[in-house]
């Protein structure tokens, strides 16, 4: 059985998003954050990314990792890659040239949008974002942004999904980046048919029972 080392608050949303979609069991090994604890290594401390088991697993300390079948990966959109190729079905890349345009859109979102867009997520995050100061902090964030987020929208303005007309974990692993960004309206209001598509996939059951558990979730 796929095994998930992390928690939903986290960059684990991406492949417990996955798991949902594909109704698929899985075992959810909680890993914290170590920074969100007062003395990760205190002898009594819960299991977080700085523990000796879990570094045992992934030496750079960072969720989320997942194990199948003897195989370790500890980056989230190689392993919602994986998984989907495994399982197959409609989520899953069809042939050579959609396994090639998925790898693109994720490797863009991680290497185009991540940076910048995590930086308005944190604002959010601490409440800068509810302040002028903060409000101002996004919107020049929101200038680098305008490029990539440029590219998405000549991109939407013509597909419904990501790659190959359909749902697939290319919107996953897109949409989840591009989430970061999502508390900065003025971004989303600039680039309509991303929005719509961003509503699009977040309307999906196995998004919102991924949301529910995220903000159920006590840390």
């Amino acid at each position: 059985m796929l095994k998930i080392y992390g928690v939903y608050k986290s960059r684990a949303t991406r492949i417990l998003w996955l798991v949902e979609e594909l109704g698929m069991p899985f075992e959810l090994k909680p890993v914290i954050q170590a920074y969100k604890l007062e003395d990760p290594m205190a002898p009594n401390a819960r299991l977080n990314t700085r523990s000796a088991e879990f570094l045992a697993v992934n030496p750079m300390g960072s969720i989320p990792t997942i194990e199948d079948d003897g195989l370790v990966l500890n980056e989230s959109l190689a392993q919602t890659l994986y998984v989907a190729r495994k399982q197959g079905g409609p989520i899953a890349p069809r042939d050579l040239n959609e396994e090639a345009q998925m790898l693109q859109w994720s490797l863009f979102a991680a290497t185009s949008i991540e940076a910048d867009a995590l930086k308005i997520s944190m604002a959010n995050a601490n409440g800068r974002l509810a302040s002028a100061e903060g409000q101002a902090e996004a919107a020049e964030v929101a200038k680098l942004l305008a490029r990539p987020f440029g590219v998405l929208e000549k991109h939407f303005a013509q597909h419904d999904y990501t790659v190959g007309g359909r749902f697939t974990v290319a919107d996953i692993n897109l949409g989840e980046i591009v989430r970061y960004a999502q508390a900065y309206q003025p971004l989303f209001d600039q680039h309509p048919k991303t929005a719509e598509w961003l509503a699009r996939i977040q309307a999906r059951p196995s998004f919102k029972a991924m949301w529910e558990k995220r903000l159920a979730e006590v840390e």
